[in-house]
């Protein structure tokens, strides 16, 4: 997959050990808007996540698509769309390197939906789910969030505003 940007904050220099996943994020378009995540706080998040044992990509997006957003994943549209790599300290453990491999796919879902399946995490964040425009989605963010897997999600977004990654015409 192609890598679109890498986001280094070299604040690691302590570490001792590292952690690093692969995070598949669906990008999910429906009359120029995103399904997207959106906190109580008024934050958009991309919906998607890590892998459970050893899921596919596939899977895992189909699966946190579903848990996420209610929304159903027609697994024959997912196309590849480029990866966001963060190198940091921990957030959770300060003697450990983390690297988050965020893999964005285009994908269309059936008409239905589920009801949400979130952790208890994104229960307290208060997340449902909510279509905006990506000018929507990046000026909000910007305005409300520097947490980096938000900053993250908002500077995909921006490559999408500015052309940097164009999605298939579906």
């Amino acid at each position: 997959m192609k890598v679109l940007a890498i986001f280094d904050s070299k604040n690691y220099d302590n570490t001792t050990s590292v952690f690093e996943k692969y995070n598949p994020r669906a990008i999910i378009m429906r009359d120029g808007k995103l399904a997207m995540q959106r906190s109580k706080n008024g934050i958009y998040k991309i919906p998607g996540g890590g892998r459970e044992g050893e899921e596919s990509f596939l899977d895992t997006l189909v699966r946190e698509v579903s848990e996420e957003t209610g929304l159903v994943v027609k697994a024959s549209s997912v196309y590849e769309l480029g990866e966001i790599t963060e190198i940091r300290q921990d957030i959770f453990k300060e003697t450990v390197k983390y690297i988050c491999h965020s893999l964005f796919y285009f994908c269309e879902v059936e008409d239905e939906q589920r009801e949400l399946n979130l952790t208890a995490s994104e229960k307290e964040k208060g997340y449902y789910v909510e279509w905006a425009s990506p000018q929507e989605i990046y000026d909000n963010n910007v305005a409300l969030s520097n947490e980096p897997w938000i900053m993250r999600d908002t500077a995909f977004i921006k490559m999408i505003i500015d052309g940097e990654v164009v999605l298939p015409d579906k």
